[in-house]
């Protein structure tokens, strides 16, 4: 509590210990201690007012202590003195005021310890630039102080301790992708709010993107350091949401208008530009044109920015807007009459697609180089995307005829075969298959979605069965909520598409339980009670299957009609006539 006091020349308990363990008369020892301090400190250190001489002891009538006031004075004289230090941080010439605050640091500092001076000893740390590299290691080392420091303190500690930073990120970046599971996870299911729908800017006043920014500051070397731990995991885990942070955390620094950082860091414009595209959930012709721009303009030399970029399309909000602007494109050539490779912005979408969706293969190998597409994607993938949707618009006029003109056009019921095999080998086509089956499902195209779902049995690395589109999936099924009725859509969606991974996917068992507790209403009882049985967790199974199957019973047994009381019917025959 006293530390740093003996430095001073202010007698301490030390000083007292001193005395009694060299003396013969204890007693008369701590009177001569007594009396020479309590003048000394009453004369030098007291607060010397003359008119104090009458008001002390008027206080001393109303019973109020000593220590009560002058704990007072001292409490208002350490908030003067922190405005001070604060004032004299801003005023003056630079060297004139950090050699100011130095000298108050080197006088102070052996009082930091002391918890009614340490505030203002922490404020003199936190506004100088460069805090001497001994004090720091002081600070460091203990663990209090260090707690206590200022977050413009730690970053200089920071800087120079990568692990020390790293512990410090760590728990954040669990959060992150913790908070962003549980989005994917969430019981609350509907086609109007989903996973992608809060603004950029809104994502990034999250508490994790907040943290990080003001953990990093104007410091580069900081900055470049949580990229370095968001590739790392990347690569370890190849989890995309480590990708969305990356994009969030420079757009953040752009708000702030952190010019320090955003004109070194080579992907700025290029994610100032894709952001503004998210926003609007579509790349338009201007902005295409631009981020076409970003990346013809690498120059050779520096190819490595291609990893960055990559990993920011690689942003699964990125990946939507562009596979979502790529259906929207595809419908517009329908209208127009136009084959897929004569559109220069939809084969730049697949470009930026291409290069999002290889982020991961080009970190690791470290081969900084647009991967090849594929031109069979462009000349016979999009081109039987396209002749589904004139088999949609053709069923669709045909059954707004009258009945005299109609035709016998069944709707198609057979996916061909090329379709089924671009979804198992290529990973381009099957996220654009994808998307265009939330595309159809979103416009309650029963027969359309009917069709396609035998084909995402088996997809690229189990694309299908991941959690985004199953988030997105179920979202838009409860648009479809009337066809749970019919046995013939059950079956060929539950036991057609998600039993066949239930049992070798948790994920997906989890999904399939969501969907239920929000449309078990809807499906038939028998076909519910078959399902209830399939669903049954096995001992292998997560607590979050548990609980979920759990919720599901419970709601289950609540909605289950209460058996009718028997009652004896009337005999409705009439007596013979006698």
């Amino acid at each position: 509590m006293y530390a740093g006091l003996q430095e001073l020349g202010v007698a301490n308990g030390e000083d007292l210990k001193e005395t009694l363990t060299n003396c013969t008369e204890p007693l008369k020892a701590i009177e001569q201690f007594q009396f020479p301090l309590r003048v000394v400190l009453q004369t030098e250190n007291g607060v010397l007012l003359p008119s104090l001489q009458y008001a002390l002891p008027f206080l001393d009538l109303h019973g109020t202590p000593r220590l009560e006031f002058h704990q007072s004075v001292f409490d208002e004289l350490r908030e003067k003195l922190l405005e001070r230090v604060s004032a004299i941080a801003v005023e003056g010439k630079v060297e004139e005021r950090y050699k100011k605050l130095e000298d108050l640091l080197e006088k102070s500092f052996s009082l930091v310890k002391m918890p009614s001076i340490q505030p203002v000893v922490m404020c003199v740390m936190k506004h100088l630039p460069k805090v001497p590299e001994k004090k720091l290691k002081l600070v460091m080392a203990d663990k209090d102080l260090y707690k206590a420091c200022a977050v413009e303190v730690k970053r200089q500690i920071w800087q120079d301790n990568q692990a020390l930073f790293g512990d410090e990120v760590s728990p954040l970046l669990k959060q992150y992708i913790l908070e962003k599971e549980n989005i994917l996870f969430s019981n609350d299911i509907s086609f109007l709010q989903n996973f992608f729908s809060p603004s950029p800017k809104t994502r990034r006043q999250g508490e994790v993107v907040q943290k990080l920014t003001q953990m990093i500051g104007k410091n580069v070397k900081l900055y470049d350091m949580v990229l370095q731990f968001l590739r790392t995991l990347f690569l370890r885990t190849r989890n995309v949401h480590y990708c969305t942070l990356r994009a969030e955390l420079l757009m953040s620094l752009h708000d702030l208008e952190i010019s320090d950082i955003c004109t070194v860091d080579p992907c700025h414009k290029f994610t100032w530009c894709l952001d503004a595209c998210i926003r609007e959930k579509f790349v338009d012709n201007k902005r295409a044109r631009e981020l076409q721009g970003f990346l013809d303009g690498v120059k050779k030399g520096q190819e490595q920015v291609l990893g960055d970029l990559s990993m920011i399309l690689c942003d699964p909000f990125a990946i939507n807007t562009l596979a979502l602007s790529t259906i929207r494109h595809l419908q517009d050539l329908v209208g127009q009459d136009t084959l897929p490779r004569e559109s220069p912005d939809l084969l730049l979408l697949l470009r930026m697609l291409s290069l999002g969706q290889g982020a991961w293969d080009m970190i690791d190998s470290q081969v900084f180089k647009e991967p090849k597409m594929e031109a069979e994607l462009i000349t016979r993938f999009l081109p039987l995307l396209m002749s589904f949707v004139v088999d949609d618009h053709t069923f669709t006029v045909d059954q707004k005829l009258p009945s005299e003109e109609k035709g016998p056009i069944p709707y198609p019921s057979t996916i061909p075969e090329a379709f089924t095999k671009f979804l198992q080998e290529n990973r381009i086509a099957c996220e654009i298959g994808l998307y265009y089956i939330l595309h159809i499902t979103k416009q309650r195209n029963k027969n359309a979605f009917l069709r396609l779902l035998p084909a995402l049995v088996e997809t690229f690395s189990d694309l299908a069965f991941s959690d985004i589109f199953l988030h997105l999936l179920t979202g838009n099924l409860t648009l479809l909520s009337d066809e749970f009725a019919l046995e013939e859509f059950c079956t060929s969606l539950f036991d057609g598409f998600f039993l066949t991974a239930c049992s070798r996917k948790e994920n997906v068992h989890r999904h399939v339980l969501r969907l239920l507790l929000h449309l078990h209403h809807k499906v038939a009882p028998a076909k519910l009670e078959s399902l209830q049985k399939a669903l049954e967790p096995t001992k292998q199974s997560g607590e979050a299957v548990k609980e979920l199957y759990n919720q599901l019973s419970e709601k289950l047994e609540l909605h289950k009609p209460s058996p009718a009381e028997v009652t004896e019917t009337p005999s409705m025959e009439l007596p013979l006539p006698t």
